[in-house]
C-alpha cells in the first residue's frame, strides 16, 4: 500500500518520478535532488467502503463533466429540462449495465436510471 515518503536528508516530501530510460519508478526530493528506488509501484490507492449500488458519489458533479455524452432526446422528469448527461454502470444484483441520466440544468441536477 502506498504511503507518504519523506527525504532522509532534508525531510521534504518525496514525489514519484518515472525513469523512462530504465523503466523504473523513483521517489525524488524536489528540494535537494535526493532519489530512492521505489520498492512498491503503487503510487495512489482509493478504497471505497460503500456497498455496490447506485453510484451516488459519482453523480454529484457528473452534469458538469465535459467527457460524459449528452442527449436531447430525454427530458428531465423533475424540471422538464431538455438535456441530460448519461453513462452506464453495473448495478448490484443485476446482470449487465444500467443506463444512468443526470439533468444538465444548473438548478436541478435530478438523477434517474433507465
Amino acid at each position: 500500500m502506498s504511503a507518504l515518503k519523506f527525504c532522509g536528508k532534508c525531510n521534504n516530501m518525496l514525489y514519484p518520478q518515472e525513469d523512462t530510460e530504465m523503466r523504473t519508478l523513483h521517489y525524488a526530493c524536489s528540494a535537494c535532488e535526493h532519489k530512492e528506488v521505489a520498492t512498491d509501484t503503487c503510487v495512489y490507492k482509493r478504497v471505497l467502503r460503500k456497498s455496490a449500488g447506485e453510484p451516488t458519489d459519482v453523480l454529484k458533479d457528473a452534469a458538469t463533466d465535459p467527457t460524459l455524452p449528452r442527449t436531447r432526446s430525454v427530458r428531465c422528469y423533475n424540471c422538464g429540462y431538455p438535456e441530460a448527461a448519461y453513462f452506464q454502470a453495473p448495478t448490484k444484483g443485476e446482470q449487465g449495465l444500467t443506463l444512468y441520466f443526470i439533468c444538465c440544468s444548473p438548478t436541478c441536477g435530478h438523477r434517474w436510471r433507465d
